[in-house]
């Protein structure tokens, strides 16, 4: 571990992804993703799985979704 708190990169080689912010963005995105296919399982009475759901939030959710999440950013940017 290094002085921060934080694992170093001799320690764990992938801490460099788990701690950037596209890898946060994509685990959030994925959350949504999941979320999304929950709900068109329990609509359906079944598993759609991953694929049908990823596809569908896609096309339906995905791009207000990044509208949202853009602002959001903006706005923890804008007031550190």
């Amino acid at each position: 571990m290094s002085g921060t708190g934080q694992p170093s990169l001799a320690t764990d080689p992938n801490s460099v992804f788990r701690n950037s912010a596209l890898y946060r963005e994509f685990l959030l995105e994925r959350e949504e993703i999941l979320r999304h296919k929950w709900y068109l399982s329990e609509q359906a009475g079944h598993d759609v799985g991953f694929e049908k759901a990823l596809l569908d939030w896609i096309v339906k959710h995905r791009s207000e979704w990044r509208t949202v999440r853009e602002k959001e950013i903006a706005k923890l940017e804008s007031n550190p």
